[in-house]
């Protein structure tokens, strides 16, 4: 049974940072896209980022318009991982984050949330003014 678990949320300044992980398991994930959304009050889920598997050892990766330039996302395959490295925080990033995958080999990283088929429970990020 596949499980993810995010950990790193919490709260932070405007202009501050933070590192969002999440932990896969129940199965090996190298070739699977590792993605986040985020979920504000009375807001839609969002598309944040993810990273795609694209062959042999190269992965790609793509950002909601939103948070490009600021926010990077990676993975350690060893350790069935996923981070988002989020800096130059505003309180418009103030949301739940969760961490999706997704095992369907798509020609482009995916960006809805019908094409993720694993959800972790997420976790908290509230940016201060």
């Amino acid at each position: 049974q596949v499980q993810l678990i995010e950990s790193g949320g919490g709260l932070v300044q405007a202009g501050g940072s933070l590192r969002l992980s999440c932990a896969a398991s129940g199965g090996t994930f190298r070739r699977y896209t590792m993605g986040w959304f985020r979920q504000a009050p009375g807001e839609e889920r969002e598309f944040v980022a993810a990273i795609r598997w694209s062959g042999f050892i190269i992965y790609d990766a793509d950002y909601a318009d939103s948070v490009k330039g600021r926010f990077t996302i990676s993975r350690d395959n060893a350790k069935n991982t996923v981070y988002l490295q989020m800096n130059s925080l505003k309180p418009e990033d103030t949301a739940l984050y969760y961490c999706a995958i997704s095992n369907s080999p798509y020609s482009d990283v995916p960006k809805l949330q019908v094409e993720y088929d694993y959800w972790g429970q997420g976790t908290q990020v509230t940016v201060s003014s």
